[in-house]
């Protein structure tokens, strides 16, 4: 059996890695960057960076214009050849770094990814999501290599709201239970081959340092205190998150969370969120034990995350609304068939209506 893993070139983090370890790690890579920062990062951080990378190598920022589309991966393309860039730099949130990987690609260039949320798994992978230009999905595009360099400042990062953090322990959440699941089926990962078992382990990992540290995290991030709590969970937000499901694939959390896509009153809350019901789900229909399921929902309450349909605005969701989630969650082509065996639409409402009833006789039990 051929098995694949994904990694980036080479993982920064630190406090103060963004004005310390910046420069030298992109004179590594090119002498001259094409930097696209967004709007929020251009304002907060374009003094810091300009400051860290004078007289260490040339450089050109851009302000990404909001969508991650084939019109402003080409308008920034453009940008880098008139320059000579020989390097691209994607410094902000996920739709950012996503341009800057699809740039980086396409003119085969070294690509340095800085991102200064915690919110996803996505700075580490070479999967990258296309937009139109009025903000609606278009097509996945899995670039040829992973990021050269992903440098994170946890400085940054704890100075952002927590719900970002929390937002990302939702994401990382979910990594070992999908990726087990595609061990035991021996189902593709990004690559469509199986990963090896260093992706397992990670995986685990993964879930093991949340278990460990994350309500440590979110007490050091709500007072933007750098802490060794929130260093291990932003890695595991971050990198171990990014190579557990790159390398170990999704399953039944990911299709339960693009299935609650479909409902509008979903769209006000974050992936990591909706990525997070979407676990307490497929820990019902998979059959994890109680003793487990209990202590992924003691630790999605203390932290913040969903423990009900209500948490992700569905307080009087109709039957016929989750089926129409269901039923999407299991549509072809989703990674709910990676689970070991067949789930159909039924399965998947039940769980979600499972899922609900035990997190709102938990918040009963609270009160």
């Amino acid at each position: 059996m051929i098995t694949t893993a994904l990694f980036p070139s080479r993982y920064v983090q630190g406090r103060g890695a963004l004005t310390t370890h910046l420069p030298q790690e992109l004179a590594f890579l090119g002498r001259k960057a094409l930097i696209l920062q967004d709007p929020f990062v251009h304002q907060r951080y374009r003094d810091a960076v300009e400051t860290a990378l004078h007289g260490v190598i040339e450089y050109q920022i851009e302000v990404f214009n909001s969508e991650c589309s084939d019109e402003e991966i080409a308008r920034i393309s453009d940008k880098a050849m008139a320059i000579g860039a020989d390097v691209i730099v994607g410094m902000g949130g996920g739709k950012t770094l996503d341009t800057a990987k699809a740039t980086g690609a396409s003119l085969r260039l070294p690509i340095a990814i800085v991102p200064t949320l915690a919110s996803t798994d996505a700075p580490c992978s070479s999967l990258v999501v296309i937009y139109t230009a009025e903000g609606q999905f278009k097509r996945y595009l899995m670039i040829p290599r992973n990021p050269n360099l992903v440098l994170v400042d946890s400085g940054i990062i704890a100075s952002a709201p927590v719900r970002f953090l929390v937002s990302g322990m939702g994401d990382a959440l979910a990594t070992w239970f999908e990726a087990e699941d595609c061990r035991i089926k021996g189902a593709g990962n990004m690559t469509s081959r199986p990963g090896p078992m260093t992706a397992f382990e990670l995986a685990h990992f993964c879930y093991e340092t949340l278990m460990r540290y994350g309500r440590l995290a979110k007490l050091a991030c709500e007072q933007h205190q750098v802490t060794p709590a929130l260093e291990h969970v932003i890695e595991a937000n971050t990198l171990l998150s990014g190579l557990g499901f790159e390398s170990g694939g999704l399953a039944a959390a990911h299709a339960i969370h693009n299935g609650l896509t479909v409902l509008p009153q979903t769209h006000a809350y974050w992936h990591g969120e909706k990525v997070a019901f979407g676990t307490l789900a497929m820990l019902m229909l998979t059959d994890r034990s109680p003793e487990l399921i209990d202590e992924v929902y003691t630790f999605c309450e203390d932290v913040g995350l969903p423990v009900t349909l209500a948490d992700i605005g569905l307080s009087d969701v109709s039957d016929a609304d989750l089926m129409a989630v269901a039923q999407a969650a299991c549509q072809a082509g989703e990674t709910m068939h990676n689970e070991p065996y067949e789930v159909p639409p039924e399965t998947v409402m039940a769980s979600l209506r499972a899922a609900d009833a035990l997190g709102r006789a938990r918040k009963a039990q609270r009160r």
